[in-house]
């Protein structure tokens, strides 16, 4: 008894215990919607719809994108059956300061809460972004996509000062 609660305790997230996924019929999924494919969250880029086949089943096959890594991921289910949906969320805060550890110092600009937590993206992303910071044109928006307990810089914008 006390192993099944223990269970319910692991898929609770830290929003107050609301699910990461939700259900959606894989027929009702379209391009550009968001699903869990082998437990990642990903963006759908491609999909067709096979004819019915001998065992009654129209199949779909998806091609995503994992939104934090941009791996390409397949997956084929059935066009009657069920897919996980992740809850994906987007936030822009505002970047304070970059720390020497690579955290990102940011503000969020409705709570004015703190937030320490996210790291500065690699590559190409993480450089524009420094420069922009740098340069001090305005403030710096980071925005920050957040599914299934992860968190991540995707993107920026910059806030020109009035």
């Amino acid at each position: 008894m006390s192993e099944d609660h223990h269970d319910e305790e692991q898929f609770e997230s830290a929003e107050s215990g609301a699910a990461a996924t939700f259900p959606k019929q894989c027929s009702a999924l379209r391009k550009n919607e968001h699903v869990m494919i082998r437990g990642r969250p990903c963006k759908i880029v491609e999909m067709s719809t096979s004819k019915t086949g001998k065992h009654g089943h129209a199949k779909v096959h998806l091609v995503a994108i994992d939104i934090f890594t941009s791996k390409k991921l397949e997956d084929i289910c059935p066009s009657t059956h069920n897919m996980d949906v992740p809850v994906v969320k987007r936030r822009e805060y505002i970047l304070m300061s970059i720390e020497e550890d690579g955290f990102c110092s940011l503000m969020d600009p409705e709570s004015c809460d703190l937030k320490d937590d996210l790291k500065m993206p690699e590559g190409d992303l993480g450089n524009s972004i420094r420069e922009a910071l740098d340069k001090d044109d305005g403030s710096v928006l980071l925005q920050v996509v957040a599914a299934c307990g992860e968190e991540a810089v995707l993107g920026y914008k910059i806030s020109t000062k009035e």
